[in-house]
């Protein structure tokens, strides 16, 4: 069995995510690590990682990035595989992962649902073959969800920018009083109840629009991805940075 240490297990994901490891008989839920103790857990937790003895199997992030870079840490002298589905890390941050992955496999995605995975893939030949429209990403989230644009709307651009390496993302149209650069991808972020995600691509022609959108109704299907990316990663000897690329086939 995968004994599995889950990363912001205070957290609605942590919970959803150890509620899934719970009902796998290929897991075992080693303990969970947050910067605050719950009582109501009927399993270890670890609010430093010095109060971490034994070693998990692999460590699954469902954190804050402030929470991720002080487990990383542990997880490079430990030797523990880390998937990773925590968003909102700066450059410096970004840097230090890569630097990690090269001495133990990193699995990382800012959305773990293969249908985004797609969905990224599906943009790109569009924006490939659509070269001439004006392109703009919507994403709505919960009234909680802490970084704008979304990791996954970041995500979804890049893949757009693979096709179109002219582009340019704009941030904050509010700011400027000019009209639209043909070359730019415009963000849009909406915060509001508790709506799961919903990520949307709209590529405008002079006299049609093309529009891809993806919608999440279940917290699940990310846990789902993150329990799989765990099998796959503690399979992987070579230490490195995979994808859900590298993922793909097993969600067919």
């Amino acid at each position: 069995m995968i004994q599995a240490l889950v990363s912001g297990c205070n957290g609605k994901m942590g919970r959803i995510v150890t509620q899934l490891l719970k009902q796998n008989d290929a897991f075992l839920v080693f303990g969970g690590y947050d910067k605050t103790e719950a009582e109501d857990y009927s399993y270890r937790t670890f609010t430093t990682p010095s109060e971490i003895v034994d070693i998990p199997d692999v460590i699954i992030d469902f954190s804050v990035p402030e929470a991720t870079m002080t487990l990383l840490e542990y997880a490079v002298s430990k030797k523990v595989p880390m998937v990773i589905a925590t968003t909102g890390f700066t450059k410096e941050q970004e840097q230090q992962l890569q630097e990690a992955s090269g001495h133990i496999p990193i699995f990382k995605a800012s959305n773990m649902s293969f249908d985004i995975y797609l969905m990224g893939e599906l943009v790109s030949q569009v924006a490939s073959i659509l070269s001439d429209t004006d392109i703009e990403i919507t994403e709505t989230h919960h009234n909680r969800k802490i970084d704008s644009p979304s990791g996954t709307a970041l995500f979804l651009a890049d893949k757009i920018k693979e096709a179109r390496p002219d582009l340019v993302y704009n941030f904050n149209r509010m700011a400027q009083r000019k009209k639209r650069e043909p070359n730019e991808i415009g963000f849009s972020s909406i915060r509001g109840g508790n709506i799961v995600g919903e990520h949307t691509v709209q590529f405008f022609g002079p006299n049609e629009t093309l529009e891809i959108k993806h919608t999440s109704y279940s917290r699940e299907i990310f846990a789902e991805g993150a329990l799989k990316a765990a099998q796959f990663l503690v399979s992987q000897k070579k230490p490195r940075m995979y994808s859900m690329s590298d993922l793909a086939g097993t969600f067919k």
